[in-house]
This record gives C-alpha cells, structure tokens and sequence, in this order.
C-alpha cells in the first residue's frame, strides 16, 4: 500500500491543508489568542505542514530540522481543554472535507486528527 503522501500527491496537498486550516483559526475567538507571535503565522503553518507531510510519509525535514516532534509535550505550555480541542477540529474537518476529495484519504486524515486534538487535551 503507497503512503498518503503519494496518494494525494505529495508536500502541495498539505501546505494547501494548512492554508485552509489556518483562515479558520485566524477569526476564532477561542484559538487565536494561544497564537504567541499572531503578527507571523508563517513560522506555525510551515511546522505544522512539515510535521504532517513526515508523518504521512513525506520527507523528514520536520524531525531533521527540530527533532523528534514531542507534540504533547511542546503544546504543554497553551491551555488546551475540550473547548480549544472542539474548536482546532472544526477548523481541520474544514479543511479536510475541502481539501481531501478521495474519501479514504478523508477517512485517514479525520481518524487521526480527532485523535491527535484528543492526545493534545492538557487541562
């Protein structure tokens, strides 16, 4: 079985992910403030889009670039409850039903974003 990566079509899907993603917590009263530098969301689209293009069997620059990802541990610092959780994966179904056409790519990418927002719950 080719990874999700190939299958839609390599780094372009998941920065256009990301993009998406991204319009939606930009006007969301609940996660914009857990954004430190709000004035340069580049630097957060960018790990978020490596991270998900390594994960799904692109190449590693995520982990060559800032080591093994530790996600729970490097979100510790935001306050993250059911609340801030509901609100990241209303943003992500967003882009995933945008974006991801094919629907066991939807399939895929929605198990495991619930789940990841889950694993994320610090509060």
């Amino acid at each position: 079985m080719s990874m999700l990566y190939d299958q839609v079509g390599g780094s372009d899907f998941f920065i256009r992910l990301v993009d998406k993603f991204y319009e939606g917590v930009v006007g969301d009263e609940v996660l914009w403030p857990l954004y430190p530098d709000q004035s340069d969301l580049d630097g957060a689209r960018e790990r978020l889009a490596l991270f998900l293009i390594q994960y799904w069997g692109g190449p590693t620059t995520y982990s060559d670039e800032r080591g093994h990802p530790r996600l729970r541990q490097r979100h510790f610092p935001f306050a993250i409850g059911e609340l801030e959780r509901d609100h990241w994966l209303l943003h992500m179904q967003r882009a995933i039903d945008e974006c991801a056409v094919d629907p066991h790519v939807h399939a895929q990418l929605t198990e495991y974003m619930v789940s990841a927002a889950q694993h994320m719950v610090n509060r």
